[in-house]
């Protein structure tokens, strides 16, 4: 496991760890994407977001997570989680991304996942993986275009995710 630096995932904004105390702000910014949760068939709430800033996969502690925000002055931009050493050491799997929905569609969110792609490049990772949801035009859309390849489908009770990853080095 490496230790990141929050601040070097961004040269444009303010990144930091997103705490219990975040909850609000979080729920606020995600209840202003309905998309998302239209295909990945849950509702948001408080309680989906408590759980979301601290849950990780079976095995990994909670070090390894950075549930993170990136902001410009007050304004949040997007959330990205992070879990670093999944599945594999030299791994990092983005759990969730999500971006300021009056901030889609203006290239904002592929320059932010250009520097965090190109950090965790630097900081020796070799591999990024993430899970769409199969029938989410945009998300699909998103992760293509910065350079994500489908490797696999996984059936889930809420819908098909499509495993997608990334050569970072290596």
């Amino acid at each position: 496991m490496k230790k990141l630096e929050l601040e070097k995932l961004s040269n444009q904004y303010y990144v930091r760890k997103m705490e219990d105390a975040d909850v609000q702000i979080i729920y606020d910014f995600c209840k202003g994407n309905t998309q998302y949760y239209q295909y990945c068939g849950k509702d948001i709430s408080v309680e989906i977001i408590e759980n979301d800033i601290h849950i990780t996969p079976p095995g990994i502690p909670s070090a390894q997570k950075y549930y993170v925000g990136f902001f410009d002055g007050e304004t949040l931009v997007a959330i990205l989680d992070l879990i670093d050493g999944y599945p594999k050491e030299d791994d990092v799997f983005i759990g969730f991304f999500m971006m300021n929905s009056s901030m889609q569609g203006k290239n904002v969110g592929t320059k932010i996942m250009d520097g965090v792609l190109n950090y965790l490049q630097s900081m020796g990772y070799t591999m990024c993986q993430l899970g769409i949801d199969k029938d989410n035009p945009q998300a699909n859309h998103f992760w293509k275009k910065n350079g994500f390849q489908i490797v696999r489908e996984v059936e889930q009770e809420e819908g098909t995710i499509l495993v997608a990853e990334k050569r970072l080095a290596g």
